[in-house]
């Protein structure tokens, strides 16, 4: 692990520090989590963006969709 210098004003360090608390880790691990999952949804939303992007460039055939239909339709009783 690397040690690093952060700057963050005084109301979000006590947000941190009560968080940290409240969830029973310090206030690395805290940070280090929600740097984790921050990171992750940028990268799912970078991918939803490229592929509705490549869906936006290609239009559907007209009937793409009606060989699923029956797949969709709820089973007679």
């Amino acid at each position: 692990m690397e040690t690093i210098q952060v700057v963050i004003d005084k109301k979000l360090l006590q947000a941190t520090d009560s968080a940290a608390l409240r969830t029973k880790r310090n206030r690395s691990a805290l940070v280090r989590d929600a740097l984790r999952e921050h990171l992750r949804r940028l990268t799912v939303q970078s991918l939803e963006e490229r592929d509705r992007a490549g869906y936006a460039e290609r239009s559907p055939a007209h009937d793409e969709s009606a060989r699923w239909e029956s797949e969709a339709a709820w089973p007679k009783e």
